[in-house]
C-alpha cells in the first residue's frame, strides 16, 4: 500500500477554513477577529498575520481560529484559552484536529465550554481530497 507520510504528520499543518463552515460559525458567534491568518485566506476583516506574531498578543474581541496543526497546536490552544479565560476576548471558537490522545487535548481543549465534532472529514479550501483526519469546534467563552 502506498501513501503520503506528509498527510499523517505535521509537515502539512496549513488547512484553510472551508468558507461554508466559517460562515455557519460567523452566523452564530459574529467573529470580529480572524487570529491566524494571511491576506489572501482572512476570514475577518482584522486578522493577525505571521508579521503579527499571534501568539505574543491578547487576543480580543469574538475570535475566530484555525491555527497551524503541526507541533505548536498546542501553545494556540493554550493562547485561545487564557485568552478567553483571563478577559481579553469576548469568546475564542477554533477550528481543530480531533486528536483525543494528545496530552494538549486532555490539558487543554477538555476546559472547552463546548466541543462539537464534525461528522466525516472536511475537505478544506485548497486541498482535492477530505482531510486524512477528524475535525472539530471548539469554544472558550470569556469570563465577563
Amino acid at each position: 500500500m502506498t501513501f503520503n507520510r506528509a498527510l499523517f504528520s505535521s509537515a502539512s499543518g496549513d488547512w484553510e477554513t472551508p468558507w461554508g463552515l466559517f460562515t455557519e460559525l460567523d452566523k452564530e458567534f459574529g467573529f470580529t477577529l480572524d487570529a491566524c491568518a494571511v491576506a489572501r485566506n482572512a476570514k475577518c476583516k482584522q486578522f493577525l498575520s505571521p508579521l503579527d506574531d499571534a501568539l505574543a498578543v491578547w487576543w480580543a474581541g469574538r475570535v475566530f481560529c484555525n491555527p497551524p496543526y503541526g507541533a505548536r497546536i498546542k501553545d494556540w490552544v493554550i493562547h485561545g484559552c487564557c485568552s478567553a479565560r483571563g478577559g481579553s476576548a469576548e469568546l475564542v471558537v477554533m477550528l481543530l484536529p480531533a486528536r483525543t490522545d494528545t496530552a494538549w487535548w486532555h490539558d487543554w481543549v477538555m476546559q472547552a465550554d463546548e466541543i462539537r465534532f464534525i461528522r466525516g472529514r472536511l475537505k478544506f479550501s485548497g486541498h482535492k481530497n477530505s482531510a486524512p483526519f477528524p475535525s472539530c469546534i471548539v469554544v472558550f467563552r470569556g469570563s465577563g
